[in-house]
């Protein structure tokens, strides 16, 4: 792939992103401090203490007598990397409901901004590294970071990559699985049906439910359990379109519609909502709390969603089994996609979690460094996410199992154990086998061989986000309208009478691509070359 200078590209997009965060520009924040401070070594042969200023999502559950700055994993830390590096480490909080918001603010800031930032949304990481906003890490990594190298890996560190700089530090993803659906194995007993293995098959068993309803509840019956929910649509829709690349496919939601075979699942969708065998209303419950009260109430034959999310204690699946005696769920992989060899294709996560992100203004950059690596050494993630040994969790196997048993100080020493472990999207003990091995044993003893099942499922047939060299500038501008658009397609698509489809589908469709859908499928196409 031919590479334009970055310098280039920063002058070429600079006119766009000044016009993107909040009416100011991150430019304020940028100096040449970190690059000074990088030539001369940084601070890390002098005896001087200094500060490091490090980003902690305030998510207002900080309980008693710790406070999201000042607690037990904000003590271990001082303790075991600060004082050994004559650091003082510093958090600074951000509400987690305002974070982009927050940061942008603090973006804009010569000395407000902390020397370790970081966001969720890849268009955000963009935005600043186009400005000219964010340290260039790559060789700060090298030089002080060889055991965060080796945690994240090749792969995951492209995510932080712009034209061969790296501008951030992706966070690891500990596991990548992402849906898996489920049905109700005792309705399917009642009628004597086997387990829908295809698309056909499944139809064919949605119109059993209805039709015969076995579990007796009338007008309440809902053979297909739907919400305008990304777990829901999104099994749905890759069950139909074609991949762009092998297993790979563009990474962004709302992309969905520039993809082969789109039609083709809003038409099954429309057939299903016509004949009644969806959700009525899934149109309103974009949070999926009707649907979970469905599910929970014994309402609902078949539906899919996030891997984990039925099997926590007294969540859904506990919520089921008290609710309706002889209830009985089944993980299962039903869908066929046609234009995938009729793999059971579905959506996996990238290996990347968040973007942590130096600015360019800070005068803390090895520290920063230094102090991500020190969180990829040894036992410290561990320690971070699982506690005390004995306190916290015993050993099985090598791996931290919570403890039945553990004391209420105990539990709440770890309350912001996910958001400190900022390196590390779940627990990141070893190879995904094992992760998903820890990861299950964290869960009701009564459910976890169902949630082997679903991620399984979850793991099978996946295709992931192509990971590109630079930035796609029409997501960055038609993001937040090609989102609320994809949402208004499926909804009334799904609603039009069937003679109709076709001539809602091109006017939704047409307005998509006005929309910026044209200019992004062209930037795709070429990036893809």
């Amino acid at each position: 792939m031919t590479r334009k200078s970055t310098k280039g590209s920063l002058k070429k997009w600079m006119g766009l992103a000044l016009t993107m965060v909040m009416g100011v520009s991150l430019l304020a924040g940028c100096s040449s401090a970190s690059d000074q401070e990088l030539a001369e070594g940084g601070t890390s042969g002098s005896s001087e203490r200094v500060t490091l200023k490090v980003e902690i999502f305030d998510r207002g559950n900080s309980p008693s007598p710790y406070t999201i700055t000042n607690n037990y994993l904000s003590k271990m830390i001082q303790e075991k990397f600060g004082d050994p590096n004559n650091i003082d480490v510093q958090f600074v909080p951000v509400q987690r409901s305002e974070e982009v918001t927050k940061l942008n603010v603090l973006m804009a800031s010569n000395t407000d901004v902390p020397d370790i930032v970081f966001v969720y949304d890849s268009s955000v990481f963009y935005r600043y590294a186009q400005q000219g906003g964010l340290t260039d890490v790559g060789e700060l990594i090298n030089q002080y970071g060889p055991n965060l190298k080796k945690f994240l890996g090749e792969d995951t560190l492209k995510f932080g990559q712009v034209e061969g700089q790296q501008f951030a530090v992706p966070g690891k993803r500990a596991i990548t699985g992402r849906y898996s659906s489920y049905i109700r194995q005792d309705w399917l007993d009642k009628l004597g049906l086997p387990v829908p293995k295809t698309t056909d098959e499944l139809y064919s068993t949605l119109k059993a439910f209805k039709e015969k309803d076995p579990g007796g509840l009338g007008s309440k019956n809902i053979p297909m359990g739907m919400a305008l929910a990304p777990a829901q649509f999104e099994t749905l829709i890759y069950s139909f379109i074609k991949p762009v690349s092998g297993d790979l496919t563009y990474g962004q939601r709302y992309e969905l519609p520039l993809h082969e075979g789109f039609k083709d699942s809003m038409k099954f969708l429309n057939k299903l909502y016509n004949e009644g065998l969806i959700s009525k209303d899934f149109s309103l419950d974009e949070d999926k709390t009707q649907l979970g009260k469905d599910i929970q109430n014994g309402n609902v034959g078949y539906w899919s969603e996030d891997v984990d999310a039925m099997f926590y204690g007294d969540g859904t699946l506990d919520n089921l089994r008290k609710n309706v005696d002889g209830s009985e769920v089944l993980p299962v992989d039903v869908y066929t996609n046609p234009n995938a060899d009729n793999k059971h294709i579905k959506s996996r996560y990238g290996t990347n979690g968040m973007y942590i992100m130096i600015p360019k203004s800070s005068k803390r950059s090895v520290e920063a460094i230094k102090y991500l690596d020190w969180m990829a050494s040894d036992n410290n993630l561990i320690d971070i996410y699982s506690g005390v040994e004995g306190e916290n969790y015993d050993l099985v196997d090598g791996i931290p199992v919570v403890k039945d048993d553990a004391s209420q100080e105990a539990k709440d020493r770890l309350f912001n154990a996910g958001d400190t472990a900022i390196i590390s999207n779940g627990k990141n003990i070893g190879d995904q086998a094992t992760n998903e091995k820890a990861w299950i044993l964290g869960f009701p003893k009564n459910n976890q061989d169902l949630l082997k099942q679903s991620i399984d499922i979850a793991n099978t047939d996946t295709v992931g986000p192509i990971i590109f060299d630079k930035p796609i500038e029409a997501e960055m501008k038609y993001s937040t309208a090609l989102k609320d658009k994809l949402n208004v397609i499926i909804v009334k698509t799904a609603m039009a009478k069937p003679e109709e489809f076709d001539a809602v589908y091109e006017r939704e469709m047409n307005d998509f691509m006005s929309l910026g859908g044209t200019e992004l499928k062209k930037e795709l196409e070429e990036a893809l070359q």
